[in-house]
């Protein structure tokens, strides 16, 4: 019934859509848009189904791989807007990854054998499961470059941990989470000795492996647990991408390779090349390993060799307890894919024109009898490839990877060689639909298309080659993405993205409504532990200190520590003096509690820089080894005072003498100017505090608390103006002693935060006065958009005289207001001689000028106006 209803739903809204353009076309601003870019109603169609309005929100977010770049590209579907840039394995600076103490040493813990390495290549991302589905929490992702595996924490989009693997020199075929997120299995690529030590090429077969890393994860902290991880040994044979098995294949692992031919190459030597040696066989090996069985395995230190303090289960061990097996599959594959069931298994020969689909019962079965057609070299048991098979279909040149629907049977397929997406059934082994992508597509993207429960909807095809799509930038182009809609009967291409950072490899997609980020951290929070930060500081805690090498206070010590607050529009302290050569800590908590309002903080020269999210605490650590005046900024613009959101740090050298300057006064004021600059400024002050009375009782009249958004604004308003009293307090008792110079600066400072006050407090006014005002009509809509575009607010300001008169109550102001506004929009040179526009030119000293509405527009604007006399309280 719901399926039928949705496909009702489907066909009526996309009828409307289509009539609707049809419509449109036939005249005004759409058929002359559709004209000069030469559209077709198609296009418009495809369009709309992307487009997001402003404020809009996309149903699907995506998590794709940045490769080169070694950080997570996050963008939403349908829209395709890249929404983020989470960093993983390369210092970025916007975030302050790899700047600030606390991530860097995330950083660092990807250092390997001791050295520390800065780049990474992301390949596979993976998210977290609850019974085959995603939840949300975790995104895992591998680096193929440097064998590591990051952790990112989706409650804030952060990488909270890196993990080395100790045996493994390069690994492609991570990361796969299983069903229930116990473990990560993470494959070798490139077969190398385990060991740290040097051994010839000659001792390939010897002395080489391959494997797959099963990474215990704890899901309830999202962590990998590096003391109850493991590696199964597997032979040289360049093992590839896995997939964890589910449902009925639950606890078993599948794993592709290639170069089952163990060729080592040798093209300096007259050997043939790899890519000719390493494909001379008509069929690899998929991996079939119980990775259940060998957990518990691993547990008992008989069953394992400890190898760079790193436990592996040897080949004859996982052997022996009837945990590894190989079947043959389609030379030089590239993915083994479970169906959401876990029942079939498909995996494509990139050298092959085939889909092979594999079925469990059948595997499961001679795995029981032990119904063998022999072993390999290393001693593993081979299953009949034809006895393990449900079938095989023809699918095209260079079949790659699979994607599920949640049709029943229903897959997709990247077809490298021929640029397309193949739809098929795994279930009948036949082919459904075919489209073609540009160009060389690689991975595919579905709506959680590996998992238990898939969304259909959407595939991504992520393309290796842009080639002509979009405009030159030079020689290096950007990948380019394709969103295609698979929700009818054929596939339908809708939009390209470019993509230009990395090479991005693999994504997964996840429905929005399953993340559940947070907009602020609790107060003082290290955002990379989770915990209370070390450093955290409140206001009023602000304070300098010096310590010697044992930690303790002492004026004479060479470690300064500064505990600094940030918040609009300023950084506290604003002064810090140190001697060349003193080790500068500097933990910095953003005080702010509004959303978004994000701080960010560098000190010139010093090569350091943090990204403070509301009420994060952060940690910077340098040596001033440079004498000299430095001036540090919030780099976040982040209010109206932004600019003046500054500091210096001050650097003198202790073996040096300095001569003191004449301290600056103010000018050559006598006591009588300086008292009427002291009385201007309080007078500016009391005016500026009559606006913000004006704006709180109209907070207050119109129940601000009753909407959190506004009220949320309203507390960080008051929480600036709350300031105001200490420093009035402090102008006075100046004013009083007779240093009218010092009363003026606090009264400037009251000033500031009277600015910031009415800044917050004005935004609230303008937030709840949305909330409370009556709806707009459609035409409303449209008039206030035509007011806005037209070039109408470049003049009126609703609510205010401005470069023109308030457009409040401008309907009542003459006898059939409306025809009269009406026609004075299109065409007011008409109406320059009538007395009361005539007044208005006189006073304003400018006209009107023809600004070409037509009809219609007018007419929405006249609802506009409408819309705001039936609110003018509001304004």
């Amino acid at each position: 019934m719901t399926k039928h209803f949705n496909k009702l739903t489907s066909l009526v809204l996309g009828t409307t859509l289509v009539a609707t353009v049809a419509s449109a076309a036939g005249g005004g601003e759409l058929e002359k848009v559709m004209k000069a870019r030469g559209l077709t109603e198609n296009d418009v169609i495809r369009a709309a189904k992307t487009y997001n309005p402003t404020g809009g929100r996309d149903e699907f977010i995506v998590f794709s791989s940045g490769g080169q770049s070694g950080q997570v590209i996050v963008y939403g579907v349908p829209s395709m807007r890249i929404l983020k840039y989470i960093a993983v394995f390369t210092p970025e600076p916007w975030q302050g990854y790899g700047y600030d103490v606390d991530s860097l040493k995330i950083l660092r813990q990807g250092n390997i054998r001791g050295r520390e390495i800065n780049w990474g290549d992301t390949h596979h991302p993976a998210l977290s499961e609850k019974d085959g589905k995603y939840d949300g929490r975790w995104l895992a992702i591998n680096d193929k470059a440097n064998p590591r595996i990051a952790i990112i924490d989706l409650h804030d989009f952060e990488t909270k941990q890196i993990v080395s693997n100790k045996v493994f020199k390069s690994a492609h075929g991570g990361a796969f989470f299983t069903p229930n997120s116990e473990y990560i299995l993470d494959a070798a690529q490139y077969a190398a000795p385990f060991d740290n030590n040097y051994h010839p090429i000659e001792e390939y077969k010897e002395s080489y492996r391959g494997g797959v890393t099963i990474w215990k994860f704890d899901d309830k902290i999202g962590k990998i647990i590096e003391k109850d991880s493991f590696t199964v040994e597997m032979p040289p044979y360049m093992q590839d991408l896995s997939d964890s098995g589910k449902g009925v294949s639950n606890g078993w692992g599948f794993t592709n390779s290639f170069n089952t031919e163990m060729y080592t190459g040798g093209i300096e030597v007259g050997m043939p090349p790899n890519e000719a040696g390493m494909s001379r066989n008509d069929t690899d090996f998929l991996h079939v390993y119980n990775w259940e069985k060998l957990a518990k395995l691993a547990k008992d230190k008989k069953n394992v060799k400890i190898i760079n303090g790193h436990k592996v289960i040897p080949i004859e061990v996982a052997v022996k307890n009837d945990a590894l097996f190989l079947i043959p599959e389609p030379k030089s594959p590239h993915g083994v894919d479970v169906s959401p069931d876990g029942e079939y298994i498909t995996v494509c020969g990139k050298l092959d024109t085939h889909a092979s689909v594999y079925k469990w019962s059948k595997i499961k079965e001679l795995i029981k009898s032990k119904k063998y057609t022999g072993k390999d070299p290393y001693g593993i048991p081979i299953l009949d490839m034809k006895s393990s098979l449900h079938g095989q279909v023809e699918l095209g040149l260079g079949p790659l990877h699979n994607q599920y629907s949640p049709v029943d049977g229903e897959i997709y397929t990247s077809l490298y060689v021929d640029s397309q997406v193949v739809k098929w059934n795994y279930k009948t082994l036949k082919v459904l639909d075919k489209e073609n992508v540009h160009y060389n597509i690689g991975h595919l993207c579905g709506m959680e298309g590996k998992t238990a429960d898939p969304q259909g909807k959407y595939i991504i095809a992520l393309n290796k080659l842009a080639i002509d799509r979009f405009q030159n930038v030079g020689p290096l182009h950007p990948q380019n993405h394709q969103l295609i809609d698979i929700s009818g009967k054929t596939m339908d291409l809708l939009v390209d993205m470019p993509l230009p950072l990395g090479e991005p490899h693999q994504a997964v997609a996840i429905r929005a409504e399953k993340l559940h980020p947070h907009v602020r951290y609790k107060m003082g929070t290290n955002s990379k532990t989770g915990k209370e930060h070390v450093g955290k500081t409140l206001a009023g805690q602000e304070r300098i200190e010096r310590r010697n090498a044992k930690g303790k206070i002492d004026p004479k010590g060479k470690n300064v520590f500064i505990y600094s607050t940030f918040v609009r529009s300023h950084i506290n302290p604003e002064r810090i003096t140190v001697n060349k050569g003193d080790n500068v800590t500097m933990y910095m908590t953003n005080l702010e509690r509004a959303q978004d309002e994000t701080h960010g903080f560098t000190v010139d020269n010093f090569n350091v820089h943090a990204s403070l999210e509301p009420g994060e605490t952060a940690e910077i650590n340098f040596i001033a080894d440079i004498e000299g005046v430095f001036p540090y900024y919030c780099t976040e613009f982040c209010s109206a005072l932004h600019l003046e959101m500054m500091g210096y740090l001050m650097v003198k050298d202790p073996n040096k003498k300095y001569v003191s300057a004449q301290k600056i006064k103010m000018g050559t004021m006598n006591k009588e100017q300086l008292d009427a600059e002291y009385k201007k400024t309080v007078a500016v002050n009391d005016a500026t505090d009559a606006v913000i009375q004006s704006v709180v009782a109209f907070l207050k009249a119109n129940k601000f608390g009753d909407h959190k958004t506004v009220a949320a604004l309203v507390t960080d308003a008051f929480d600036q103006y709350g300031q105001i009293p200490a420093q009035k307090k402090l102008a006075d008792e100046a004013y009083k002693k007779g240093d009218i110079e010092k009363a003026i600066l606090f009264e400037n400072m009251i000033w500031q935060l009277m600015v910031k006050t009415a800044d917050v407090g004005i935004r609230a006014k303008d937030a709840l006065v949305r909330l409370v005002a009556t709806k707009q009509s459609a035409s409303a809509q449209a008039g206030e958009r035509t007011f806005g575009e037209g070039g109408c607010s470049g003049c009126h300001v609703i609510g205010k005289v401005s470069s023109g008169p308030d457009l409040t109550g401008a309907l009542q102001r003459h006898e059939n207001g409306e025809k009269w506004v009406s026609k004075f929009i299109l065409n007011p040179e008409e109406m320059y001689d009538d007395p009361y526009v005539k007044s208005m030119i006189d006073y304003f000293n400018l006209k009107m000028p023809n600004q070409h509405m037509n009809e219609q527009e007018t007419k929405d604007i006249i609802e506009y106006l409408k819309w705001i006399d039936e609110n003018a309280n509001l304004f």
